[in-house]
């Protein structure tokens, strides 16, 4: 009989190196499949958008760091409550796990509300704050204020998710991000364009441009948030609502939540801050190089979103295994997992290199952009090997709980180097140069995510 090796890690078992590797790849795979068709997503409407013309490319990239930002403030408070679930769950403490699962939907769908109505307050101001010319500024405020409301359901989706994927169910936020993805294809077909054709059938529809990518967005997201709300609160074996309890507030796991969540939430702060630098850094280069960026950004995503996807599997490993105090294989497992990522990613910086102009192409027919766009590109390709350490160290750091570190890391790599080298070379070079900047910032950081992984003080929650 095939033995469930995440059980087996709970229970005290002897894993063999061959198993460990195995039931890595078991969480990884879906969760790799998650972060792809999450870019394939952003594929779909940069790709759409891209049609429509440079400047409405533009829009949408003149926001990109704020949505940054957002997002990250999202899976920030979703994390406070996933990793103590996870090691409740490693612990054997399933009915905690449950308890700390209700307290955090509370504190999320609460956050998300608030998120929204600051994204929506901001939104008419926010393009001109980052630089942006007059000509994009109106579709880029649209575009954010849509976002905006749609912050709750986004919020929704990280804490679902992330408690699915923290009771070692995998598969299931997959499968429903790829839905998300076919949904965000058909809303997209229905609303940006006045008409689509597919396979010679004629599609009529409403003509709304970038205001109609946010919208399909916004309701895919929507959409796929109340189902995997329903595999959560339904369906999940282990933390499915029992009739006859109650949800207990307990101080500790608020001010642990808190302990867990406000350094990942100020790392966002600076991470995004830093990129909102970055994005006024590229503005007055013009519209050409704003659009070569936006699209630079998310052909890039494709290659290291796995590296999200294999962190994911991290944070899970490494949650429950300091739940089950399991220190024989708490640190085997990071490095396991981190030399995984940085495999994966080297294979796809590589193919990122060799296809950047067909991956730019995909996304605009512009020429210029597509040049630009695949140069820099080529630049990054360097830095995925490092890039990849210093994300799913990341992941092994949040599961022991050990966030504080990352965001210092962090905060030195974006402020003291790529931010200095970008300012200096984006008016001697234009955008290469801030892409130079990135790219050696990115190693810089994986090195220092790798000094981190190997001594001791991540580990504490296991003394």
């Amino acid at each position: 009989m095939k033995r469930d090796l995440l059980e087996s890690l709970r229970g005290g078992e002897e894993l063999t190196l061959r198993e460990q590797i195995l039931l890595i790849a078991q969480l990884s795979l879906p969760a790799i499949l998650a972060q792809i068709s999450g870019i394939v997503m952003q594929y779909i409407d940069a790709s759409m958008v891209g049609r429509l013309g440079a400047a409405d490319s533009a829009s949408i990239g003149l926001m990109a760091s704020s949505t940054w930002l957002f997002n990250g403030l999202c899976i920030a408070a979703a994390m406070g409550f996933t990793v103590q679930v996870a090691q409740r769950i490693g612990a054997g403490q399933v009915k905690a796990a449950r308890n700390l699962m209700k307290q955090g939907l509370l504190a999320s769908v609460g956050f998300g509300v608030l998120l929204a109505a600051a994204g929506t307050a901001m939104s008419g101001l926010l393009p001109s704050w980052l630089g942006g010319s007059e000509d994009i500024c109106v579709n880029a405020s649209r575009y954010f204020f849509v976002y905006a409301l749609s912050l709750p359901f986004v919020q929704a989706n990280n804490l679902c998710g992330g408690m699915l994927q923290a009771s070692g169910n995998m598969r299931v936020p997959s499968l429903l991000h790829v839905l998300m993805c076919a949904l965000d294809v058909v809303f997209n077909l229905l609303l940006i364009f006045p008409e689509s054709h597919f396979w010679g059938i004629r599609i009529p529809g409403a003509g709304l441009g970038v205001m109609g990518a946010a919208l399909g967005t916004a309701l895919a997201q929507a959409v796929v948030a109340c189902v995997m709300a329903f595999f959560l609160l339904a369906r999940s074996p282990m933390l499915r609502l029992r009739a006859g309890e109650r949800m207990r507030f307990e101080r500790e796991d608020w001010q642990r939540g808190w302990h867990i969540a406000a350094p990942l939430g100020l790392e966002r702060v600076i991470m995004c801050g830093a990129q909102v630098i970055a994005t006024r850094l590229v503005a007055p280069l013009g519209t050409i190089a704003i659009a070569a960026n936006s699209f630079a950004v998310t052909a890039e995503s494709l290659c290291y979103m796995p590296g999200y996807g294999v962190a994911a599997a991290a944070t899970t490993l490494i949650g429950q295994s300091i739940g089950a105090r399991r220190r024989d294989l708490t640190r085997r497992l990071g490095w396991l997992t981190t030399g995984l990522g940085i495999a994966i990613m080297s294979l796809s910086g590589a193919l990122m290199f060799a296809a950047a102009p067909l991956m730019i192409g995909f996304l605009s027919p512009d020429a210029a952009v597509v040049s630009l766009g695949a140069r820099v590109l080529r630049i990054e390709a360097f830095a995925e090997p490092m890039f990849a350490a210093s994300i799913v160290a990341s992941g092994v750091f949040h599961g022991a709980g050990d966030t504080l570190a990352a965001s210092l890391l962090n905060f030195v790599s974006m402020w003291c180097v790529r931010l200095p080298i970008a300012a200096m070379l984006a008016p001697r070079v234009g955008l290469v140069g801030v892409w130079v900047g990135m790219a050696v910032e990115l190693c810089v950081r994986g090195v220092l995510f790798l000094i981190r992984l190997a001594g001791r003080k991540w580990e504490k929650a296991l003394l």
